[in-house]
């Protein structure tokens, strides 16, 4: 089955850097795009970044452009992100996601359990 698991999260001052890992199986990797979105405490869940299969495009949400980057090893099954110039804001839990086609109009999103970032002084 498909399971995406997240690492990395934690505490950090407002400045400062996290890289989030998400390891990937169930699936065929290399074949999907792979997602990065984020929930703060009362509010929806955000994109914060995507990566092509390929890893050769990515693209970001307005708010954290070029502080975020994203990237995948698709040798290792896995999906990272970089996060620098981190704020208070930045402060939510922060899930991988896939989304698996089962036809030519849709599909399955799969979510990881989350890891939680925590930007403070």
């Amino acid at each position: 089955q498909v399971q995406l698991v997240e690492s990395g999260g934690g505490l950090v001052q407002p400045g400062g850097s996290l890289r989030l890992s998400c390891a990937a199986s169930g699936f065929t990797f290399s074949n999907h795009g792979m997602n990065w979105y984020r929930q703060a405490p009362g509010k929806k869940r955000e994109l914060v970044a995507t990566i092509a299969n390929t890893g050769r495009s990515t693209n970001y949400a307005n708010s954290v452009l070029g502080r975020f980057a994203i990237s995948r090893d698709n040798a290792k099954n896995m999906v990272y992100l970089q996060m620098n110039s981190l704020k208070p804001e930045d402060t939510a839990v922060y899930y991988c996601n896939v989304l698996l086609p089962t036809s030519s109009y849709s599909g399955n999103d799969y979510w990881g359990q989350g890891t939680q970032v925590t930007v403070s002084s």
